[in-house]
């Protein structure tokens, strides 16, 4: 899938969308979710043009990489839930449900999460 250029992360990334920024470094950029699923929702996102984990896992350099998993790193201490949990997620394609077409980490915390998946 070819990056486009005009989803809301890449808008977010050049200024044209607000966000509610809580973080910022080289290589990442990180905000309050828009429709939180739990008392603290925030979005890490590279900087870089990437679709998904797959594409930044391949292309990204081990600066951009390195930048960014300590941003979530940061983000989650910065936040106070690095001592209680928090749960990350990166939802990938369509059988994953990713709905923006740029890589991003969901960061849940500030409570306690039930079970990653329903059981069968």
């Amino acid at each position: 899938m070819a990056y486009d250029q005009n989803n809301i992360f890449a808008r977010i990334l050049r200024g044209e969308i607000p966000c509610k920024k809580v973080f910022e470094n080289e290589h990442a950029l990180a905000f309050h979710d828009i429709n939180p699923q739990a008392p603290l929702h925030i979005l890490v996102i590279p900087k870089g043009a990437y679709v998904s984990m797959d594409d930044f896992s391949e292309k990204a350099s081990a600066a951009e990489i390195v930048g960014f998993v300590r941003a979530v790193g940061d983000v989650a201490r910065d936040q106070g839930v690095a001592e209680t949990g928090y749960r990350i997620l990166a939802n990938h394609g369509h059988d994953g449900h990713q709905e923006v077409p740029h890589f991003h980490v969901h960061i849940f915390g500030k409570k306690r999460l039930g079970a990653m998946l329903p059981k069968d």
